[in-house]
């Protein structure tokens, strides 16, 4: 099935001129680098290729002079012949209104992915939608470019935490070797993407730490961040998407829960854990998703009551999968 459904990917391409690449809101290190990977194969077919997210790029992805030509806002669906959707669960997940009436490809590593598009990929075994995006070189009939490879090594990199979450397996660093091969550069890539932080992105980080909770049993880390915090370092939501690595490294703690006031009464939980803790079925129950080490889903209402029911809910969603394992 894996190699029919790339195979008809393929065909799909080649038989279309201007193709929109986008990826769901609060796009990550996976999607966008997956994202101009594939943009710079494409255009090597002779392509016409724009790439289009509804939301912003995070810290420090757009600080990098690669991502410049990832464009903000909405889809212009006038003269498109195609659009691909990396790790969308379904069309709404990437705020993209103006695309139902084209044709779409689905390419998404989440098990949580309804098949929508005229061709659908979806492969839970696969550590990132880059590593998907790599094995389209061979059907598509390409070698890939220095650049590109650089682009997909960084896009693995990215969704497997440095090479440290449970998605990487041995597959991962096969993958990553032929990429390496290929011109990527491994320092190069962990310099941009872990030691580009600035003064005030430290400075904000002490004062969220300094927030830490924990529960009586341990095992969850509690931070908070309230939009005065934000505004008093000049930071956007976009530059602290990955606060939460020191917390998940506590001894003990399986899952970390963020909240990050959005607006008065309105909190976006980031959930980040570790092991067996998953984090996507627990955002799932509270209407969110994502992976099962990095999720998400949004809360509204009173803080002191939401900081108080929600992680009591996670206990209980934690040791009731427990039991169930």
């Amino acid at each position: 099935m894996s190699q029919k459904i790339k195979l008809e990917i393929a065909e799909k391409i080649f038989g279309s001129n201007n193709i929109a690449i986008t990826s769901h809101l609060r796009p990550d290190g996976d999607s966008i680098f997956t994202s101009l990977a594939l943009a710079g194969m494409l255009e090597l077919l002779g392509k016409r290729v724009e790439i289009i997210n509804q939301d912003p790029l995070p810290f420090p992805f757009n600080e990098l002079p690669e991502t410049k030509r990832v464009k903000t806002g909405q889809i212009n669906p006038e003269g498109l012949d195609l659009v691909i959707l990396l790790e969308c669960a379904d069309v709404s997940r990437s705020g993209q209104t103006r695309i139902n009436a084209l044709p779409k490809i689905n390419i998404d590593h989440h098990y949580s992915n309804s098949p929508y598009a005229d061709l659908n990929w979806i492969d839970p075994e696969a550590s990132a939608v880059g590593e998907m995006a790599y094995e389209l070189l061979e059907p598509l009939g390409l070698e890939p470019t220095s650049q590109v490879a650089e682009f997909l090594y960084s896009a693995i990199f990215s969704d497997t935490g440095s090479f440290q979450f449970s998605n990487t397996n041995s597959k991962t660093f096969y993958v990553c070797h032929k990429l390496v091969e290929a011109g990527a550069r491994p320092q190069a890539v962990a310099t941009k993407l872990l030691n580009n932080n600035t003064a005030s992105k430290v400075r904000l980080l002490g004062r969220v730490l300094s927030s830490l909770e924990l529960n009586s049993a341990g095992n969850l880390a509690i931070l908070t961040m309230f939009r005065k915090d934000l505004n008093e370092f000049g930071l956007k939501d976009v530059d602290v998407e990955d606060i939460t690595t020191i917390a998940r490294s506590i001894r003990g703690v399986e899952m970390v829960i963020f909240f990050k006031e959005m607006e008065p009464g309105v909190f976006r939980v980031s959930l980040r854990s570790k092991d067996r803790a998953n984090s996507a079925l627990v955002a799932e129950y509270f209407g969110g998703g994502g992976h099962m080490h990095a999720a998400g889903f949004t809360a509204k209402g009173n803080f002191e009551t939401l900081f108080q029911e929600i992680p009591a809910q996670v206990e209980k969603l934690l040791e009731h999968n427990r039991h169930k394992s």
